[in-house]
């Protein structure tokens, strides 16, 4: 597994929303295109945004916490036909409980509580794009542009069209 963090979540010129996950050196990225709501979600979470009521992730950490728990760690497992899962890792009095979740939604837990986001190799292998800047490998370096430069990271996640 490797430790990854949220390095943006965007809008592609088709107007969906994709979340990217970086490795430490921003090497690796690992573009997953979610849905706008969760999108939503995690940007606030990252920005700090506090809306005055618990969102659906807040409620769920919340439960979580009121039931004993606390988050451990996230972990994006596997890929199938371009599907992502996730699992949401829980301690509980002393208990690792590993809970099935959609990778955005595990990810906007991980942003609110600051638990590491972990990926499996076999994911990253299927899927990653590499920022090779000594244009060494120059289909990555296309793969990289063509995704970044796709993205419009300026515009804030907000309401849908």
């Amino acid at each position: 597994m490797v430790e990854m963090t949220v390095q943006r979540v965007g809008i592609d010129p088709r107007r969906n929303a994709v979340l990217i996950l970086a490795d430490a050196d921003g090497h690796r990225l690992l573009p997953i295109y979610i849905g706008f709501y969760e999108a939503q979600s995690i940007a606030m979470a990252i920005s700090g945004e506090d809306i005055g009521r618990p969102l659906t992730h807040d409620l769920m950490l919340s439960v979580i916490e009121a039931m004993g728990g606390e988050l451990s760690e996230v972990h994006v497992t596997r890929l199938v036909d371009r599907t992502f899962f996730a699992m949401i890792q829980i301690s509980v009095e002393g208990r690792g409980v590993a809970i099935d979740a959609r990778p955005s939604d595990a990810i906007a837990l991980a942003v609110r509580t600051g638990v590491r986001i972990l990926v499996a190799e076999e994911v990253l292998a299927q899927m990653q794009v590499i920022d090779d800047s000594s244009g060494e490998d120059t289909v990555d370096q296309e793969r990289f542009r063509d995704l970044l430069g796709q993205i419009n990271f300026d515009d804030d996640v907000g309401e849908p069209e």
